[in-house]
């Protein structure tokens, strides 16, 4: 394997002395004051070579101005090819760019707004290897009324795991203090197929997640039998004052005291 050479060329006269044309290229495409002192020149081919000069913009920190001359074979003038702003060493650069899909945050699709899927997004497979317990499944596939594409298994771990991690899930400070959870509710709606055992609907118009997707394990105030659950408790054990007392009248003998023996008359007179 023969290694590669990086050709060099000589550098041409009449484009390294072109400075005060490269200079009015560049005033040209800056705004006033920002084309700063002449940081020397580059041959990049035969009779081509790049002037570069500093930029004194302050958005702009650390990049320069590259103008490109070249000159024609045989011809004695230089004429300008190319001019643009270039970043330099340690030049303040803007963040790397990310695409759209990867920017989108849940809640930011609003009225009208189309989200398009790709077509090889790992949430979805193609609908016919779906696998349900459906008996009407196979006749909608048959007439064409079946999905084109439905939920795959990496789609249904990551939806599992993004609700049970969620608000709706366990780990919350309302399913802590719920007094039962709602797979005990009779507001709760299991969903159907293999997700039956773990998650459901909340139909509670009272509770914070009407109409949301729940954990079995999650929980809140409105649960149908919060009233029994609360009534079925151990009593809460009654407080005593053992340090206070009641003060008695002075002569008058407290009620189930016994009297001393000489006031009291023997037994059998009359």
């Amino acid at each position: 394997m023969s290694r590669t050479r990086s050709r060099t060329f000589a550098v041409d006269q009449a484009c390294a002395d072109a400075v005060d044309l490269a200079r009015a290229a560049a005033e040209q495409i800056a705004r006033a004051g920002e084309v700063g002192e002449h940081l020397g020149f580059v041959s990049e081919a035969e009779r081509v070579v790049t002037h570069y000069f500093a930029c004194l913009d302050r958005a702009y920190s650390g990049w320069r101005w590259a103008i490109t001359v070249a000159r024609a074979s045989r011809a004695r003038n230089v004429t300008v090819s190319e001019t643009v702003l270039l970043p330099g060493t340690g030049a303040l650069m803007p963040p790397a760019w990310v695409p759209w899909s990867e920017r989108l945050l849940p809640g930011d699709l609003g009225v009208g707004d189309l989200l398009p899927t790709s077509d090889d997004d790992d949430r979805l497979a193609p609908g016919f290897t779906q696998t349900d317990d459906d008996p009407d499944h196979q006749m909608l596939f048959e007439y064409g009324l079946g999905r084109a594409r439905v939920l795959s298994a990496i789609g249904r771990d990551r939806a599992v795991h993004r609700w049970h991690a969620g608000e709706s899930g366990p780990h919350t400070p309302i399913a802590h203090a719920a007094p039962a959870q709602c797979s005990t509710c009779g507001f709760y709606w299991p969903l159907a197929g293999s997700l039956r055992l773990g998650f459901g609907v909340c139909a509670n118009e009272f509770a914070p997640d009407d109409g949301k997707v729940v954990a079995a394990d999650h929980g809140c105030g409105a649960h149908s039998e919060a009233a029994v659950v609360q009534g079925g408790g151990e009593a809460a054990t009654p407080i005593l004052d053992d340090l206070g007392y009641d003060l008695m009248d002075d002569g008058a003998p407290a009620v189930g005291s016994v009297p001393d023996e000489e006031d009291s008359e023997p037994l059998g007179h009359a």
